[in-house]
């Protein structure tokens, strides 16, 4: 299992681009229907915070979900957008979970 939490923050006039962007994601591995792949995202109080927990099976699962339409465009508007704070990746291990 390979556990990824990204965080970072946008503009507040971005956040909205963010969000409908992050929901195509959402939207593209439902249709998919792949049980390999867990996605959340989070925003934080500030409203322009965004935190990403993704749960992947295995590596192929994680390319997977970086080689999608949706995710591609998700990532280049993103870097675009004139982050205010760029993304920080942890990889986490997984202690105990109810799922």
């Amino acid at each position: 299992m390979k556990i990824v939490r990204v965080q970072y923050t946008t503009t507040p006039e971005y956040a909205p681009i963010n969000i409908a962007n992050i929901a195509g994601i959402v939207k593209e591995l439902k249709e998919l229907n792949y049980v390999g792949i867990k996605y959340g995202t989070w925003i934080l109080p500030d409203g322009k915070t965004f935190m990403h927990f993704d749960h992947f099976e295995n590596e192929e699962d994680h390319q997977l979900l970086i080689s999608l339409e949706s995710f591609k465009k998700f990532d280049t508007e993103l870097w675009a957008s004139g982050l205010e704070i760029e993304p920080k990746l942890d990889l986490l291990s997984l202690v105990v979970s109810t799922d």
